[in-house]
């Protein structure tokens, strides 16, 4: 699925980094705005400690996981929905992505430049949200000036979108970002074609220092967004991007002695992945055989038919029946002959929603 989550925030908070640790890619990260200019792209596995046992059952010639897709964008500025720091180029490829992820730095060093000379979560969060917002407001703006237009010809469904635009224009004018917006189910594709930067799910990451994850002792910078991130109804995590950097060049040997050093159960990218999935409103469901045990990535609630066009078209276009094990229940008798005694692979339809951490063989004909 070619879905993406965008990491923004203002410039020099850490942005890079995290992407470079995520990708490894060794994209630039400099002490001044605007390194990056142009979005880079990384696909990333998603960490599924379920595929791995999977594995260990079947024994395969191939393990394949599932992906995430992170866009790394330019930093944004104050002044930014008026063109400031290339904002329009900026804030365009925002709204290419399906999910943000808002990067915050909460670390103090004299040694690292801030945008606004201090470090303040809140301050630096509110500075983004105003341009998004902003940016949407133009967006309904000219939008609904264009539905006007329509309207006067007798255009019947561009009188109801006006309804809900200017219903719109006023939420987000009073400083509420369209993800809030309440609409009827009839209007959310309404909503949705509008491609509003607010209406996009926000995950927060605060940047750390490594004293702070060595002493797990937050600052109030971090309790801060994490109060903001609650009253919003968002996620906030917390990690070092640049420790992150380190862990990510590591052999396997090497990462897990560092991660022992620092008392990390697992790398804090990990998390971010994960979360990132979530985000997006995906999950995952899995083919096991011989030759290979793969993870494939759909959105919540896929019927059968669906989940198997995301192997080939034609296993929607002949779909048949789905045979369906669940991952928890193989794990707890080791093999699909346990499950077969036990009476625990069943036969679906086309109507059964696939659930995340299914196991599932299609069975279809064309």
């Amino acid at each position: 699925m070619a879905l993406q989550c965008g990491i923004i925030g203002l410039p020099n908070v850490g942005k890079s980094t995290l992407f470079n640790a995520l990708t490894a890619s060794g994209i630039p990260a400099e002490n001044y705005p605007f390194c990056t200019i142009e979005p880079h792209i990384g696909i990333v596995e998603l960490p599924d400690d379920r595929l791995t046992k999977l594995g260990e059952i079947y024994n395969p010639k191939k393990v394949t996981p599932a992906h995430v897709e992170f866009i790394d964008i330019a930093g944004l500025v104050k002044g930014a929905s008026r063109g400031e720091g290339l904002g329009n180029q900026f804030l365009g490829q925002i709204r290419q992505t399906s999910a943000i992820i808002h990067v915050i730095r909460c670390f103090e060093d004299e040694n690292i430049t801030h945008v606004d000379g201090s470090v303040d979560s809140i301050r630096d969060a509110e500075t983004i949200q105003t341009e998004l917002l902003l940016t949407d407001i133009g967006t309904l703006e000219k939008r609904k000036v264009k539905l006007e237009k329509s309207a006067k010809t007798g255009d019947k469904e561009a009188g109801l979108f006006i309804e809900l635009t200017e219903s719109l224009l006023d939420h987000c004018s009073n400083g509420n970002a369209s993800r809030t917006y309440k609409c009827d189910d009839d209007h959310i594709h309404l909503k949705k074609s509008l491609h509003l930067l607010t209406d996009k799910p926000v995950l927060y990451v605060a940047n750390i220092d490594e004293n702070q994850i060595i002493n797990k002792d937050y600052n109030k910078h971090v309790k801060n967004l994490n109060d903001l991130a609650n009253k919003e109804g968002n996620t906030a995590i917390h990690l070092c991007a640049s420790l992150e950097q380190d862990i990510a060049t590591l052999e396997n040997d090497e990462k897990l002695l560092f991660l022992d050093d620092f008392n990390l159960k697992e790398p804090g990218l990990n998390t971010v992945i994960r979360s990132s999935f979530e985000l997006l409103g995906l999950q995952t469901f899995f083919t096991c055989g011989d030759n290979e045990v793969r993870a494939w990535t759909i959105s919540t609630n896929t019927p059968a038919p669906l989940a198997a066009g995301s192997i080939h078209t034609d296993f929607e276009r002949g779909f048949i029946k789905a045979e369906v094990f669940h991952y928890k229940d193989i794990l707890e008798y080791g093999s699909e002959k346990g499950l077969r005694e036990q009476g625990l692979i069943r036969q679906e339809g086309k109507t059964y929603i696939v659930q995340d951490g299914d196991c599932i063989f299609f069975k279809f004909n064309v």
